[in-house]
């Protein structure tokens, strides 16, 4: 009668749909591994062989978390964060350098990215924290431990030089703004951000003038006018002190090949044989689609291997060249119906636990989604963020799986108790 209860109350659609894309992935990773006179379908020492494996551990893993009592996430939440902090710390010492990025532990023919797994935790444990009695995020004291807990693998991160993965964890903020933290923190990271890219752009005497104008028309439409001449000087120096930094963050602490790709993004260089090189080519395969596509195994960017990385961060043009127009929107439907389901299951949730991680989870997958999807059209730099479920990455599949599973683990419990 529970197995009924269970199987009744189990949330079959978000499976559905993590299975689907799944299934896409492989089906793409082959594709662009895909060479003619190629003779096994299947060979366990080729990325799509390996992709296999590591999609049987994480199903493996998802019948785990299913079988155990959903306590054992919620009272070793801090224990899996600590150990996926140890990992991090780990590859500083023995961890692999590849394309720039010491992020990898290597063992036999397989290799581990720890970055991965540390989301998951790194979710536990703020989902944790926030769950905990009596605690605020809009205190500064509440938001500093929690800030604390994103900034620690975030900064692990960065010290591997993989900046596109320690990005990634900048999403969890958008889980205190859900819990209440005030718009100010939110926003005003997003408005340096662009402020960033507009000193790039545009003249920096323009920008201050277009300041100096505001400052004059905030101060002549408020009443208290002597305390909007201390904001708007405030304001002033300290966005005029944020522009003058702006070109030794570019020339001395962003290495020679993100420079390279922001100016490409940006336009103020050409590139099509280096930084831009990937993007150019994705575009072209993209293109090259149509409205239905070459057909599975017919592309002839990806064939003739024009599109380096075309099996991770660049997989969507596979997508794109073999199945066109109609082929990238279905996979675009099925990510958005992913996104609006957990975003619906977690904000219907009277579990508070249930409901900050499953915007965890939420704000990862939207954050891979968006970024890697305009890495390839042209519209994001070149950061090396795969595309959840589809990319080939092992680390990636089982951090996103154990973080899937879990949440649909909570909401099972949720089912059967309100039922």
């Amino acid at each position: 009668m529970q197995e009924n209860s269970y199987s009744k109350n189990f949330e079959w659609l978000i499976s559905t749909l993590v299975l689907a894309l799944i299934i896409i992935g492989i089906f793409n990773i082959y594709s662009a591994e895909y060479s003619d006179g190629q003779e096994k379908v299947i060979d366990f020492s080729t990325s799509v062989g390996k992709q296999i494996i590591w999609f049987g551990i994480s199903i493996l893993m998802f019948i785990i978390i299913l079988i155990l009592d959903i306590r054992f996430f919620i009272n070793f939440s801090y224990p899996i964060y600590a150990f996926t902090l140890l990992l991090l710390l780990a590859t500083l010492i023995i961890g692999k350098e590849v394309a720039g990025s010491k992020s990898w532990i290597i063992f036999g023919g397989f290799s581990l990215q720890p970055s991965e797994l540390a989301k998951f935790g790194t979710v536990l444990a703020l989902a944790r924290f926030i769950d905990t009695t009596d605690i605020n995020v809009a205190k500064f004291k509440h938001f500093a431990i929690a800030f604390l807990i994103i900034g620690l693998p975030m900064g692990l991160i960065v010290l591997q030089n993989d900046f596109g993965s320690a990005i990634v964890f900048s999403s969890l903020f958008l889980v205190l703004y859900r819990q209440g933290l005030p718009s100010l923190f939110l926003f005003t990271p997003i408005l340096f951000a662009i402020l960033f890219v507009l000193v790039l752009l545009v003249n920096f005497l323009f920008i201050i003038g277009v300041l100096v104008l505001v400052a004059i028309i905030f101060i002549y439409f408020t009443t208290n006018r002597l305390r909007a001449v201390f904001i708007s000087l405030a304001a002033i120096v300290i966005v005029s002190a944020f522009m003058f930094s702006v070109d030794h963050i570019f020339e001395k602490v962003l290495q020679p090949h993100q420079q390279s790709r922001i100016n490409v993004l940006l336009h103020k260089e050409v590139d099509l044989q280096g930084s831009g090189y990937n993007v150019h080519q994705s575009l072209i395969a993209i293109g090259s689609g149509g409205v239905t596509g070459k057909g599975f195994l017919n592309g002839t960017q990806t064939k003739f291997n024009f599109i380096p990385e075309q099996k991770t961060d660049f997989i969507f043009c596979t997508i794109g060249e073999e199945y066109g127009f109609f082929g990238s929107v279905g996979l675009l439907v099925l990510f958005i119906g992913l996104i609006l389901r957990i975003l619906y299951i977690s904000e219907k949730q009277k579990f508070r636990y249930t409901r900050i991680f499953g915007y965890g989870v939420l704000s990862i997958i939207f954050l891979h989604f968006a970024v890697n999807i305009g890495m390839t059209l042209g519209l994001f730099p070149v950061i090396g963020i795969p595309l959840p479920f589809i990319s080939y990455g092992g680390s990636s599949l089982l951090g996103f799986t154990l973080m899937i599973g879990v949440f649909l683990k909570l909401e099972l419990e949720y089912r059967h108790y309100f039922n």
